[in-house]
């Protein structure tokens, strides 16, 4: 499920920003440039943010469009930023952005894959520090087994 939103060429892990809506300016991109959504989405993006913040913990933020946005979208996406010096994001620092474009559902499975991925801090600390695709590919990939320790 993954591999079908998560474009390799949407993985971008050394991206800078000043501030959180240049990062989210940059996820809009990132989205836009795969073909995902209208460049008129990162609009939506941004205005969602100004209405609720999309930090979720542990240095991961989920930047993500409105509802009247989602006629903006193309097709179902994801992109996963790493900002490895750090977005002050309304006071918590974030290094990760996992940016969202969804006309419907096709998200979610990979929403609960991030949150099991916080919840370990192992693997929440190897997301935000990670420097291949590859990794972040694995990492975000549904778990096929579960750890025995």
């Amino acid at each position: 499920m993954t591999g079908d939103l998560l474009d390799r060429r949407a993985i971008r892990l050394t991206e800078v920003a000043a501030d959180r809506d240049t990062a989210i300016r940059r996820c809009g991109e990132a989205l836009t440039d795969i073909g995902a959504v209208h460049p008129e989405y990162i609009q939506t993006m941004l205005a969602r943010e100004r209405s609720v913040s999309t930090y979720i913990g542990e240095g991961v933020a989920i930047p993500h469009g409105t509802l009247a946005g989602k006629d903006l979208v193309h097709h179902d996406a994801l992109a996963v930023l790493r900002f490895p010096e750090g977005v002050d994001w309304g006071g918590q620092p974030v290094a990760v952005c996992v940016a969202i474009a969804a006309r419907g559902d096709g998200h979610v499975e990979l929403l609960a894959s991030l949150a099991e991925i916080l919840l370990d801090t192992d693997r929440a600390r190897a997301l935000r520090e990670a420097t291949d695709p590859d990794d972040v590919l694995a990492l975000l990939a549904p778990a096929r087994e579960d750890s025995t320790s």
